[in-house]
């Protein structure tokens, strides 16, 4: 059945006929602070489109242009996106072409990509931008045809009545006329046609080809570029000798500002070469500069000193300790991380005498204009940001540093910036992952029975380095869950899937401890928790327990878990981002080393828009969790990064990929949720795997650095 929508017509700016026939709507999602967006393109098609909404655009020769707002850093939604509005609209998807849209808060809603909620948020906004629009070319239909709206139907870019068919170009005009409709009816699942199909990713032949699409291909004629050499953390600038540097070919000036000393020229490599002949005195802002060892000193002092913020307490759990027949206690820790995208941070910005023009990767493009319009004392109207496609991101391009760096020297300049950091800025430069340590307690009782959990987490720049009211919680009678954080100079960001990237696997792992020491098959301990949680639950359930439950019996049943011999089986399981995701790593003995042979993925994301794109976010979130717990490390000295590039700072590699199966529930709620969700559950799966075919726990990060690991190999003997 069809679910009608009942549209605002506050959400509509503008319905209007065009110069040379045709429909024009303004799509307004929410309340809104920004300039118009300017449509630009080259292709015939896109010369000719009449702009129909905010999010769609058809042209005379019957192509449909769907804008796509949020930034596309490789999470596929540049494909999704006009996938639902091309399934509402009734389109053939081969005329369907997509643009990436300007910023513009006017038109788009949370224009933002960060926390793998964009799909989530704009699944329904999406789906009524599409059926709008449909609705009134049918209505445009009837009024022509002289029939009842009831009596037509839409068909790959034609309003159909019996034989008759009309196409959407054909339309345009007379539905300029209409006003918006009403109510507006939305597909039954059971019927869509392109979502749920496979479809390739929209930039694809530009990407194999070469094509501009990344911030680094941005080109301006007579535009500067520049490089910069950022202090310690910790440290300001005291003085800079540049004459050497001024003196390489190509190179136009050196300047310093807020602690930075920026070298400007022609092109990246003068600067390079010329950055390396500056010489920088830096002196202490105050205190002791940090290293890795007063990090780990730091974290002992945290958890020992039982200070912390009680995020969630449920029971009597000083009661359920003391009366406990015995405790297990586990302390997990992780590293700082790099984000490492595979494009450096880079952007492009041209201060004008009262404008601004951006250009480039950004995750939050509205954070890059104001900031811009801070420097330069303007209004945020009078910038405009231009989006290129993302190389990567996973949380760094949230912030706006890189930019504001291009605006301070665009303005300082009075000339049009490119501003490119090198791959060592980009892993000395700090926005890391929180460094974060966590201590674990469990309490059984004579019968082997939980009765009592408690978690403390300390952090360096984490904030909440908990998400308290995941599972286990709501499962324990007793349980209590801590946190505190140490203020350190040393910059940090959200890392894809901020702090679940950790605490899933050290949640994970030792809740494999605890059901070893009970005597339990880890999926049963989970299980028969969840059973817990749902008859008798304690406080507050922040998940859904059949939702959790189902990728758990799901994923049991497609890697035949405890059935297989000669295999160990490690198993992990997170809700976080909306999703859920269970997963089983196995390991074997090849050769006589221990080798990661193969993973299995259940993901419960809600409806798949897209198989292909859903698939490679699953396999992709899961490579980043292994490869990162097994080998990325970073460490401090004195306030400066010791791993510079990627000879030192170390990720999985291609021949280490194990075999990766995966599987998605199809229970038609709507989609939640992907980006992150399959990262966290990764370590554990990984760890407990470990466990049982070495019987070595690991409990630090990376995996590589523990004694009795360098056995042990991801995908096949090295």
């Amino acid at each position: 059945m069809n679910k009608a929508l009942k549209s605002n017509r506050r959400d509509f700016l503008k319905i209007a006929a065009t110069a040379g026939g045709g429909l024009l709507i303004g799509f307004n999602w929410s309340a809104c602070d920004s300039p118009k967006m300017k449509v630009v393109s080259n292709d015939e098609i896109f010369d000719k489109a009449i702009n129909y909404n905010s999010f769609l655009s058809i042209s005379p020769t019957n192509h449909v242009v769907i804008y796509s707002p949020n930034p596309e850093l490789g999470q596929n939604i540049k494909t999704s996106f006009p996938m639902i509005v091309a399934e509402e609209l009734d389109v053939d998807w081969s005329n369907v072409r997509v643009k990436q849209a300007f910023l513009d808060t006017e038109k788009y809603d949370r224009q933002v990509t960060g926390g793998s909620g964009a799909m989530p948020h704009s699944w329904q906004r999406l789906r009524q931008a599409g059926a709008t629009a449909r609705q009134m070319l049918m209505e445009a239909a009837a009024k022509r045809l002289d029939v009842p709206l009831s009596s037509l139907t839409t068909e790959k870019g034609n309003v159909v009545h019996g034989s008759k068919k009309i196409s959407y170009g054909e339309l345009a005009t007379d539905a300029a006329s209409l006003p918006v409709p009403e109510n507006v009816a939305l597909k039954d699942i059971n019927d869509f046609k392109i979502i749920g199909t496979a479809v390739k990713n929209v930039d694809n032949d530009a990407m194999f080809t070469g094509q501009p699409l990344y911030g680094l291909d941005v080109y301006r004629e007579n535009m500067l570029h520049a490089m910069i050499q950022r202090p310690p953390f910790g440290m300001k600038l005291k003085k800079v000798d540049s004459e050497a540097a001024k003196n390489v070919k190509g190179v136009k000036d050196v300047l310093t500002f807020k602690n930075n000393v920026a070298v400007i020229g022609e092109g990246t490599w003068p600067l390079m070469k010329a950055r390396k002949l500056l010489k920088i005195a830096y002196e202490p802002i105050e205190g002791t500069l940090e290293s890795t060892a007063f990090h780990d000193k730091k974290f002992d002092e945290l958890l020992n000193s039982g200070e912390g913020e009680v995020k969630r307490k449920d029971g009597d759990v000083n009661t359920a300790f003391r009366n406990a027949a015995r405790v297990i206690k586990s302390e997990y820790q992780c590293p700082f991380l790099s984000h490492s995208p595979m494009e450096p941070m880079n952007f492009f910005a041209n201060v004008k005498e009262d404008s601004v023009e951006l250009i480039g990767p950004s995750q939050t493009p509205d954070r890059a204009r104001k900031a811009a319009a801070k420097i330069c004392g303007i209004d945020p109207e009078k910038v405009s940001v231009a989006l290129t496609r993302l190389g990567g991101g996973f949380g760094r391009r949230l912030r706006a540093d890189f930019v504001e760096e291009a605006v301070e020297l665009s303005k300082m300049l009075k000339a049009p910036v490119k501003l490119t950091w090198s791959r060592e800025d980009d892993i000395t430069g700090g926005a890391y992952r929180p460094a974060v340590k966590y201590r674990f307690e469990a309490a059984l009782n004579n019968k082997d029975e939980l009765i009592g959990y408690k978690l403390s987490g300390a952090g360096i720049n984490a904030g909440n380095t908990t998400r308290e009211n995941n599972f286990p919680a709501g499962a324990i009678d007793n349980l209590e869950i801590r946190s505190a954080d140490y203020k350190s100079p040393i910059t940090t960001n959200a890392w894809r899937a901020p702090i679940t990237n950790f605490l899933a696997f050290a949640e994970q792992s030792f809740l494999d401890e605890v059901a070893e020491a009970m005597g339990k098959d880890p999926i049963e301990l989970r299980l028969g928790l969840l059973a817990k949680a749902k008859k008798n639950p304690v406080g507050e359930i922040h998940y859904d327990i059949d939702r959790m439950k189902g990728v758990i019996e799901t994923v049991a049943e497609k890697s035949n878990w405890g059935k297989k011999e000669g295999v160990s089986q490690g198993f992990s399981v997170y809700f976080s981002h909306r999703s859920y995701v269970a997963q089983v790593a196995e390991a074997k003995i090849k050769d006589g080393q221990a080798v990661l042979d193969k993973i299995f993925a259940v993901t419960d994301c809600g409806i798949v828009i897209n198989p292909t794109g859903a698939d490679q976010q699953v396999r992709g979130g899961m490579l980043d969790g292994m490869g990162h717990a097994m080998f990325a490390n970073l460490t401090f000295t004195d306030g400066m990064a010791d791993q510079k590039n990627f000879d030192s700072y170390r990720l999985i590699r291609m021949k280490e990929i194990p075999e990766i199966e995966t599987h998605f529930i199809d229970n038609g709620i709507d989609p939640t949720g992907l980006g992150e969700p399959a990262l966290p559950p990764t370590g554990g799966a990984v760890a407990n795997a470990i466990y049982k075919v070495s019987g070595q726990r690991m409990r630090n990060q990376p995996f590589i650095k523990q004694e009795g690991i360098n056995n042990f190999n991801l995908g096949s003997p090295a």
